[in-house]
């Protein structure tokens, strides 16, 4: 890992009139949310011997044959992801590093390690949902509702890898059974929350989108660049006194147009932050 680009990114912190952080699922996978391997094992060993299934993002779209079945394999996933503490410590390293700076944040995640860790609710916009919601699966209206009483007794009484028929979710409006809050198809419910963050975000970028601003972006893909990837860069090219900065094990790149004020970093996410901690002690 290069230490001068760690330096130029701590000083662009501290220097920046705003922070605008975009992050992707590397963040959580550099959390230690990782969908594969040993921690899917833990969790899924016995969908894995049954069905083959070899990791938790493909299990979200197996055809289950009950209601039962599935809310037994979706409790399980949103337990793991979304109410246990991630196993590590990057969220709240990253807390640290912008907790007295004019930040936000906008990520496609949906496990609210953001919120869990303590950054400002209000600082906040998930654009693709959230694990702690139910929508109907229609949708028949748009409101979404808190699932974490529910999810945790379909986790603690399921058997067999079934839960109680008695605790499938349906709509209190139709009756018809809902499913998680995640942007998979044009059913995803933007409920009032959403539509609040969203404008929220719009006035920080109408407030500091023309300033000193860090674009922060952590572990961004190319799965959905419309949402953060391209706008930082269209952002980075339309202000020349932004700076463009992507972490990313693997994929750090910006384009040639703005490369002469960016910062690529080709690490882990946890680690380069820890790094920039330790410089700033």
């Amino acid at each position: 890992m290069n230490e001068n680009s760690i330096d130029k990114l701590r000083e662009h912190i501290q220097n920046a009139d705003a922070v605008l952080i975009g992050a992707g699922a590397g963040l959580s996978s550099s959390a230690g949310l990782t969908y594969s391997g040993d921690r899917f094992y833990k969790y899924f060993s016995d969908f894995h011997e049954k069905y083959g299934i070899g990791d938790m993002y493909t299990g979200g779209f197996y055809p289950f044959s009950s209601l039962e079945e599935y809310w037994a394999w979706w409790s399980r996933h949103i337990m793991c992801n979304r109410y246990e503490q991630p196993p590590l410590t990057v969220y709240t390293e990253l807390l640290s590093l912008v907790r007295d700076k004019n930040y936000f944040v906008i990520t496609t995640n949906v496990d609210h390690c953001f919120r869990r860790v303590g950054f400002d609710k209000t600082r906040l916009f998930y654009t693709q949902g959230d694990y702690g919601l139910f929508q109907c699966s229609t949708p028949c209206h748009s409101k979404t509702y808190d699932n974490e009483e529910v999810v945790r007794r379909m986790a603690a009484e399921q058997s067999d890898m079934k839960i109680p028929t008695e605790l499938i979710p349906r709509c209190p409006k139709c009756g018809k059974p809902m499913t998680v809050n995640l942007r998979v198809d044009d059913t995803f419910v933007q409920d009032d929350g959403w539509y609040v963050a969203k404008r929220r975000y719009d006035k920080f970028l109408r407030d500091y989108g023309n300033s000193r601003i860090l674009l922060l972006e952590l572990g961004v893909g190319c799965n959905t660049p419309v949402i953060i990837k391209y706008p930082f860069w269209r952002m980075a090219l339309n202000n020349d006194k932004a700076t463009y900065v992507c972490v990313n094990s693997g994929e750090a790149f910006a384009p040639r147009e703005i490369e002469h004020r960016s910062i690529c970093i080709n690490g882990d996410i946890g680690e380069t932050v820890l790094n920039m901690i330790k410089g700033a002690a």
